[in-house]
């Protein structure tokens, strides 16, 4: 009995910690038969990269299993313990959990999953992914899943915005530029770089556009440019090395598609992007072209000047600008007034029963807002954001669906307020005595 009860407890363990069973539908993906079960087969594999202490990996683990089932003999559905087997996740690229990956008939180009995490999204992903690869074996091409635009839109064979460097051209280009420089160092015999250029040069345009230039992809043809291919210890190829002003330049160890390129060069640029501006909302222009310009703008409504002074605002002003920079890759819209200045916003976005300061974050396509409850501190603002960058915390219509009418103020001088000058009376002509009798 109690060899029997230490097998059961040990295959409970095991399921808890690995989140997935042999009993579930989710075939578990290890180093040692990854190759077999997914990268030889002919089948469409979405596979879920995972790390068993993860909470939204634990949140998808039962739609991961319904999926599983709705999708058994059509679609393989599969799990990667990513925290036990690194070296499989870092081949793919994985930094965070859940990565979901989608495998088709090119096994060598796994597409990311940006669905949603129900059941229901996934399985339309995997039919519309199946419904690509049909279409593409029935036509003849080989390419297998396609995202769509991702994929076909931007044209994978045009190099137009790929910038060629030569041993002559790279010093003036790249060590001296502000910008952020990633720089394939390739062979033209070499397979590997001739499967990653059509990738590069996608990556390249979609690059560009999304960082308006300010991350650059390159390429170096290192068997002519010796001098370059020496100085960078290149012995391999393809080597992507990245390149920032004042550091020494790193190698790029993520994934090959165009989407895991995309992604790491989005990084850089939010690493080296200033923190967004804080704006005080002196007019109706700087309201609407904040919020229409960014997935979220953060509008707090501050203290009267004249009961915090200035340095009491100073004071709530850096709070916001420290939660700007610890955000900055989100890309949100930051603004803020005075309480009473923009009373009618106020009450559209419910703010004034909490008291001053108050916070909230709108969604101008969407007209809808959620407002922080807990305090006006690093802590507790850092929490409200936490919660809105993963998809949580109650939202609510902006009052009449629309912004309303916002008023043009004076900006914030920086000084203390000044309470009115109230106008002097003129005593001097009033006997008081005489006043004082009448009176009584």
């Amino acid at each position: 009995l109690l060899f029997i009860l230490g097998i059961v407890s040990c295959t409970l363990f095991l399921a808890v910690n690995g989140l997935y069973s042999a009993s579930d539908d989710v075939i578990e993906l290890t180093p040692t038969n990854f190759n077999r079960e997914v990268i030889q087969s002919d089948s469409l594999w979405l596979v879920e990269f995972y790390a068993p202490w993860c909470g939204h990996c634990q949140r998808l683990t039962p739609e991961w299993k319904k999926a599983a089932t709705a999708l058994k003999g059509v679609v393989k559905v599969g799990a990667v313990d990513a925290d036990k087997h690194q070296s499989l996740g870092g081949q793919y690229g994985v930094r965070g959990f859940p990565t979901i990956k989608i495998f088709g008939a090119n096994k060598n180009k796994a597409e990311d999953y940006q669905g949603g995490r129900t059941s229901d999204a996934i399985v339309d992903a995997a039919l519309s992914a199946l419904r690509s690869l049909v279409k593409d074996r029935l036509s003849g091409r080989s390419g297998g899943y396609s995202s769509g635009k991702q994929s076909r839109e931007s044209g994978g064979g045009n190099k137009k915005d790929v910038i060629e460097l030569t041993d002559d051209s790279f010093d003036k280009n790249v060590i001296n530029s502000d910008d952020v420089w990633m720089v394939e160092f390739y062979a033209p015999w070499c397979g590997h770089c001739k499967n990653l250029e059509p990738e590069w040069a996608a990556a390249a345009t979609e690059v560009k556009e999304q960082t308006k230039g300010k991350v650059k992809l390159a390429a170096v043809d290192a068997t002519v440019n010796q001098v370059l291919a020496s100085r960078y210890g290149i012995r391999g190829f393809p080597t992507i090395k990245i390149f920032q002003k004042g550091e020494e330049p790193v190698d790029y160890d993520g994934g090959r598609t165009r989407s895991d390129i995309i992604a790491r060069a989005l990084d850089l640029f939010s690493d080296n992007a200033p923190p967004p501006e804080l704006l005080e909302i002196i007019s109706e222009d700087v309201l609407k072209s904040t919020c229409d310009a960014h997935q979220l703008c953060i509008i707090s409504v501050l203290p009267h000047i004249l009961d915090t002074g200035a340095s009491g605002r100073n004071s709530y002003l850096d709070v916001m600008l420290k939660m700007a920079e610890k955000y900055k890759k989100k890309m949100w819209g930051w603004l803020w007034t005075e309480a009473g200045a923009q009373s009618d916003l106020e009450s559209s976005l419910g703010i004034g029963g909490f008291g001053y300061p108050a916070m909230a974050a709108v969604n101008a396509r969407k007209m809808k807002f959620a407002l922080l409850k807990g305090s006006f501190s690093e802590q507790g603002i850092n929490e409200f954001l936490r919660e809105l960058s993963v998809g949580r915390g109650s939202t609510a219509p902006v009052a009449g669906g629309a912004f309303p009418k916002i008023n043009s103020v004076e900006p914030w001088d920086g000084k203390d307020g000044e309470l009115p000058v109230e106008d002097d009376i003129d005593l001097s002509d009033v006997d008081l005595d005489d006043w004082d009798k009448d009176e009584l």
